[in-house]
């Protein structure tokens, strides 16, 4: 008899995906945007959003850039979510080099327009760091800030390989307890590809007494080479395994998309098998990918769709070829020019 044969009479088997997507609960997804810089990008993401909107995700964040680079454009998209949609908008909102009154203003501005959802972060500065004058200095700074102010949902970072800039492990997961003791409402982890990290940050986390929900980021690796280059800057470790997934496939960008797509529904089934049933996508501002992520987890549109005039509002827009393009997107020259996915949660959360 052989071993496969002796296995499977003993029991010895692991279920396959697709019988696992059966039988799996349907996960509850957030996604994230990034706010555009270019009237191209922004077409792309009002297709983004058009595309990704009948999935009703929990809320959907936008993120912030270097210095506060594009706070106009996170306020303009977080304020046109809130007003043309029925998605729950999540601010990303930063300290670095602003004083208390001007960051204040700015979420008294959110509350004023009945955005509720505030994603709390230090903010990743151009060079070097030192609190401003007058500012928050860091991130529970800030989300005590918050609180004085309204009675937001803070989210907050954290990151299961340890802060770049922290000076150990425990000193990182006492920054991120800070945050939650003084009124933050969830983490969002910085992204990781070995599921056996982020069940690691878990324990000690439980460990040091946070009981608050960690949510797993995920992000979906459509440029392999480009985030490598991010991984790098950020400090996630990218596994001998996925670098093995994507050789030999520079120049067959379909098969990388597959690829994507089957190392976030397998990362994410993974940790569903754990008890983890919450998960916060990065989208890239590119909508096929992150929705065909969600339809094999089980995640179908509704039949309303979660918009009030959205869907009319964008059908005398010209929408761009939702593919990947190299140029259109480098999280390394984000820190810069934008806001790229995660960073702000990786440097300087």
């Amino acid at each position: 008899m052989t071993d496969g044969l002796s296995n499977w009479l003993s029991g010895k088997h692991i279920d396959g995906l697709l019988l696992r997507n059966f039988e799996s609960p349907i996960p509850i997804l957030s996604f994230e945007f990034v706010p555009p810089r270019t009237d191209a990008m922004e077409q792309r993401l009002w297709h983004c959003i058009r595309h990704l909107a009948p999935l009703v995700p929990r809320f959907v964040s936008v993120t912030y850039g270097a210095g506060g680079t594009t706070q106009t454009g996170t306020l303009s998209t977080v304020l046109r979510l809130k007003r043309e949609t029925d998605l729950i908008p999540a601010a990303h909102l930063t300290c670095v080099g602003a004083t208390r009154e001007e960051v204040d203003g700015l979420a008294r501005c959110y509350r004023d327009a009945g955005v509720n959802h505030i994603v709390a972060l230090r903010g990743d500065p151009c060079a070097g760091y030192s609190p401003r004058p007058g500012g928050y200095a860091y991130a529970s700074d800030l989300v005590a800030g918050l609180r004085r102010i309204a009675d937001f949902d803070i989210s907050v970072v954290a990151y299961p390989e340890t802060h770049p800039t922290a000076s150990s492990p425990d000193a990182d997961l006492d920054n991120l307890k800070r945050k939650l003791d003084v009124g933050a409402t969830r983490a969002i982890t910085q992204y990781f590809f070995d599921s056996e990290i982020y069940l690691r940050f878990l324990d000690r986390c439980l460990a040091a007494g946070i009981t608050a929900p960690i949510i797993p980021g995920i992000m979906p690796v459509s440029n392999y080479e480009q985030i490598v280059r991010f991984s790098a800057v950020c400090g996630v470790t990218v596994p001998a395994w996925l670098r093995h997934l994507f050789d030999g496939t520079a120049k067959n960008p379909e098969l990388r998309r597959i690829i994507a797509c089957m190392v976030a529904v397998e990362q994410i089934r993974t940790l569903q098998t754990y008890g983890l049933n919450e998960f916060h996508v990065s989208t890239l501002n590119r909508s096929d990918l992150t929705y065909a992520i969600a339809h094999i987890l089980g995640v179908r549109p509704t039949e309303t769709n979660a918009s009030h005039n959205l869907t009319g509002l964008l059908e005398t827009t010209e929408i761009p070829h939702d593919r990947e393009t190299p140029a259109d997107f480098d999280p390394t020259e984000g820190t810069q020019e934008g806001a790229p996915p995660f960073m702000l949660r990786t440097l300087f959360g």
